[in-house]
């Protein structure tokens, strides 16, 4: 292992939950700082943006994903999965990234802590015209901004060059970049949003904005969009469907469901409507691709698509910045800066 061993602390702080619950279950905590396995480096922390899938592993909900995460707790016991960081050490087999490097990449967890320890081949070279907390808010959101536009593209719409795009649930953090995303593609792009965003949204590139308690999706005109991207997740699918032309796509980036199964059965209504449809319906499953982390980095070092930030926090208030995520109201971005 490549590293700067003799400068590395034994132990940090890092935020951790001994078991499932909301914010009162995250502590911090004096742990071990891990060493990197083979294919792995330890970042040294500088950003971690929080997103709802953070608060989903917190609360083990719905408890099908604790299939995934741990039964009964958390395996990984530290949120935190949008990360800005510094190479300190590399482990064996590692090339492509040596310490020193500036690193952006979503964690499998363990953001909320001094260290972590992750795949190099999950992290992209940050630019050096790109701030640590800007970065920070990238992989995830605008990720699977990203991945839900590129979801259509592949079901068939793959230019939305004079296109119209409806984005619904639009002031979070995957909503204001996929109306950047979509918008710098040449799109028209419509919202529902909440209305004290109404105005943020219109900022970063929609045309035209509803407020959605007043203006649900089943109000608007039928046949009026080529792609929807659906982020809040509580819209009937078929009202959905009927909102594109025909050969239209509806990404379904997130959806409602039971406490057990979540949006499980909404991903299975899709396939089931989606059978002969020449309206798709396309369940977006984004994944971590530093590719495309590389490109989006690209974009925001070059002005072309900028978070919008609600607020930074620091490391200490780390639980607090957990809780305003858990309450939903958030807008944008939320990041945690690193402790000293």
């Amino acid at each position: 292992m490549a590293d700067n061993k003799n400068t590395l602390p034994r132990t940090m702080t890092a935020w951790a939950q001994a078991r499932y619950g909301g914010p009162e279950t995250l502590v911090a905590t004096e742990v071990p700082v891990p060493s990197p396995g083979k294919g792995e480096v330890l970042v040294r922390l500088r950003a971690t943006g929080l997103n709802n899938g953070d608060v989903r592993v917190m609360r083990g909900e719905p408890l099908m994903l604790r299939l995934v995460f741990g039964l009964r707790r958390p395996r990984n016991p530290v949120r935190g999965m949008d990360a800005a960081a510094t190479v300190v050490a590399v482990g064996p087999g590692v090339d492509a990234l040596a310490v020193g490097d500036e690193v952006v990449g979503e964690l499998p967890g363990g953001g909320l802590a001094a260290y972590a320890v992750v795949a190099a081949s999950r992290l992209a070279k940050r630019p050096a015209a790109l701030d640590a907390v800007t970065a920070a808010t990238l992989p995830v959101a605008a990720g699977t901004a990203w991945q839900a536009l590129a979801s259509a593209a592949k079901a068939g719409q793959s230019d939305l060059d004079g296109r119209r795009v409806l984005v619904i649930g639009a002031s979070g953090g995957v909503g204001t970049f996929a109306v950047q995303l979509a918008a710098l593609r040449g799109a028209e792009v419509h919202a529902l949003c909440g209305e004290r965003n109404r105005a943020l949204v219109e900022g970063i590139g929609a045309t035209r904005t509803w407020e959605y308690r007043t203006t649900d999706a089943a109000a608007l005109p039928a046949a009026s969009y080529d792609v929807v991207v659906d982020i809040a997740g509580t819209a009937p699918l078929r009202v959905l469907q009927r909102l594109v032309v025909d050969g239209g796509v509806v990404a379904l980036v997130s959806g409602e469901g039971g406490r057990v199964l979540g949006p499980i059965g909404r991903i299975l209504g899709a396939i089931v409507l989606g059978i002969g449809a020449r309206r798709h319906l396309v369940a977006v499953a984004a994944v971590a691709k530093p590719d495309v982390i590389a490109e989006l980095a690209t974009l925001a070092a070059d002005g072309r698509i900028t978070p919008v930030l609600e607020r930074t926090w620091p490391f200490e208030q780390a639980g607090d910045a957990m809780a305003h995520m858990d309450a939903g109201h958030a807008v944008g971005k939320v990041v945690v800066l690193a402790g000293e």
